[in-house]
């Protein structure tokens, strides 16, 4: 009896040092001894024998049972086959068992494979996931005579050390670093720099994080996960700290960070980190992006685009299309569903340079073209056009291995024209000035997309001066182009740069006239009444205006003409006007910047841009889509306090 004390107390020793297996097996002497001493006196007493599951659990003493209770690990005592033959008390309150002995141990322990956990080597731990709740699992095989092989299975709580030790990487990238420096006085630019690297290393030394400088402005962290979730309660204030800095810059500094988190190893969470920092400078920076598995989450996200006045990656962008249209047999420009006037001008823009590069193109539209119909009608009357425009299932019926797909004014996997025809396409090419959403088009060959940009026209226009030598293009294409830059910036106002300027210059130069688009703009009597009709329901609330269309208006454009009209009332800083359109409910949104309706209408299924966005909804009531509306705008105002 002193040996089987001693062994008990130097078990519980090496426990609480932390060898716990080699406490275990120090326990085990004093249980195999226990249990040898009753298989002796039983062999004396074999008039008294009890049953086999009974012997077992009378093996152990009082005493060794009452020390087996107190453990902090959750016993059992298992025959080959899974029959649970004894368990301890932490095993009850673990598993909810009450005196389960004769019912298989999988059936109580739900996910445990028994036979792989008794054939493992002891040393080796099966992890379990149960209950929210994360164990390792052990075995030790116990040999008695007249009975055939049991186990003890223990289990391990390390849920807690596991949420402790949990990484997740961090990508953060200063978005403007170099124009910043420019913009500042010369003897301050080194001090800006130190500056915006000491808050950033700051930074990561609260999070205890470890961080690596990895380029001039780019920097990689591994951050405990408990951390990120304190910086999702913040919303990620480091945006704010690092905006701050002044040392007399003109402009403020960004950053762009990435979060992936939830994956099963590093190199998985450096993936999803990567796609999130890409959403993240997909949408204009200044904003952090977590991706956790499936879902992802924004924040920040509220400032103006800044426009980049280098033309370096437009002019890189070009040579690399105008490459790959050489390298394809035919070409096919495809837009989104419902296109207006900036998808349309995009394509024939992109279609006037493959025809002279000398290569096949078609322009892919179905029959949802009301928006664009007053233009289609007059250049399909122009010679070169015959034959060029293909519906989607004929373009997905002839695309072979050598068809360059161009998709212009969208990435979304939602509102591409037809998902059949990229799907099939193994060259494409995406050109867009859309905030990036997270069902990004995956595996373009190249990508273009500048959301600073006021349109994808604009974008397009600078591309035909780079691709071709001497660009000549028909006076109804120039028009086309035209028409693109000024309906998305709503007659120059909104979103223009020095370069969308540029852009109608070159434009007006090769033969576009103002009074021909202005024509192409205007509306009917019958649409000025629907406009009157749409503004007389709009019903205004916290300065953010909401109408609706009547049920005889079938055209989106009036909802996003009224949405424009609307801001030009003294107090509406963001408008939103919903159009039925069969059974899909469309919504427009406008705002002046205070607001942005982007955010609001991606909580929608829809996106855009801070002051031009929209969204559709399906099989919905006017007054549910409206309430779902209000419900988005509350919880984006009450984020932005």
């Amino acid at each position: 009896m002193i040996i089987i004390i001693i062994c008990i107390i130097i078990s519980f020793i090496m426990l609480f040092q932390g060898y716990k297996d080699i406490a275990y097996l120090i326990l085990l002497i004093p249980i195999a001894m226990i249990v040898y001493l009753y298989d002796t006196e039983k062999n004396n007493n074999d008039e008294n024998a009890k049953p086999k599951n009974i012997d077992i659990t009378y093996l152990i003493e009082d005493f060794v049972r009452e020390t087996m209770l107190i453990q902090i690990y959750a016993l059992a005592i298992i025959k080959e086959d899974g029959e649970l033959i004894w368990h301890n008390k932490m095993f009850e309150d673990t598993f909810e068992s009450i005196n389960y002995n004769g019912e298989l141990v999988s059936s109580i322990v739900r996910g445990l494979e028994v036979e792989e956990v008794i054939k493992s080597s002891s040393k080796i731990s099966h992890k379990l996931k149960l209950n929210r709740r994360i164990y390792e699992v052990y075995s030790r095989n116990i040999k008695i005579r007249d009975f055939d092989d049991i186990y003890l299975v223990y289990f391990n709580d390390i849920t807690n050390i596991t949420e402790a030790t949990k990484e997740s990487i961090m990508l953060i990238e200063v978005d403007n670093l170099n124009e910043v420096v420019k913009m500042t006085e010369e003897n301050n630019g080194p001090f800006l720099i130190a500056e915006v690297e000491k808050t950033i290393n700051l930074y990561a030394q609260a999070l205890n994080a470890m961080i690596r400088k990895y380029d001039n402005n780019k920097y990689v962290l591994s951050v405990p996960d408990y951390g990120i979730d304190s910086q999702i309660s913040t919303k990620f204030d480091i945006l704010d700290k690092v905006r701050e800095i002044n040392l007399g810059n003109k402009m403020e500094v960004t950053l762009s960070i990435g979060v992936g988190r939830g994956g099963s190893s590093p190199a998985q969470n450096h993936g999803y980190a990567i796609t999130a920092k890409e959403l993240a400078l997909g949408r204009g920076g200044d904003q952090a992006v977590v991706k956790k598995g499936e879902k992802i989450f924004f924040f920040g996200g509220n400032k103006k685009e800044l426009e980049k006045r280098t033309r370096v990656r437009a002019r890189v962008v070009s040579h690399a299309l105008k490459d790959l249209i050489y390298e394809s047999s035919k070409v096919y420009i495809m837009g989104h569903k419902n296109p207006d006037m900036d998808c349309f001008g995009a394509a024939v823009g992109i279609a006037a340079v493959v025809r002279q590069l000398g290569k096949q193109c078609n322009i892919v539209l179905n029959n949802d073209t009301r928006a664009i119909d007053g233009f289609l009608d007059k250049i399909r009357l122009i010679k070169e056009y015959e034959g060029v425009f293909i519906d989607s299932e004929e373009a997905a019926e002839n695309i072979d291995d050598d068809t360059l797909l161009i998709i212009v004014d969208v990435h979304s996997n939602g509102y591409v024209l037809d998902k059949n025809v990229f799907e099939k396409s193994k060259k494409i090419v995406i050109i867009d000035h859309h905030r990036r959403s997270p069902d990004f088009i995956e595996g373009a060959l190249l990508t273009y997309i500048e959301v600073y940009a006021s349109s994808t026209s604009e974008l397009v226009t600078e591309m035909v001066q780079y691709m071709l030598d001497k660009p000549k293009l028909y006076q109804l294409e120039s028009e086309a182009l035209l028409a693109g830059i000024a309906m998305d910036t709503k007659n120059f106002v909104f979103k223009t740069g020095v370069r969308t300027f540029e852009a109608a210059s070159f434009l007006r130069r090769v033969g576009a006239d103002t009074v021909d688009i202005k024509r192409f703009f205007s509306n009917d009597l019958e649409s000025h009444i629907q406009k009157a009709e749409t503004i007389r329901s709009a019903e205004v609330v916290n300065n953010i205006a909401i109408a609706v269309c009547p049920p005889n208006v079938t055209q989106t454009v009036i909802a996003a003409q009224v949405a424009d009209d609307l801001l030009n009332i003294t107090g509406i800083q963001a408008s939103f006007v919903f159009v039925k359109i069969d059974r899909d409910i469309h919504i427009s949104g406008r705002s002046l910047g205070e607001v942005n309706v982007q955010i609001i209408l991606e909580s929608l299924g829809g996106g855009g841009h801070m002051t031009m966005a929209g969204a559709k909804l399906t099989d919905v009531a006017i007054e549910e889509a409206k309430k779902l509306l209000q419900k988005a705008i509350s919880d984006n105002l009450r984020e932005g306090e």
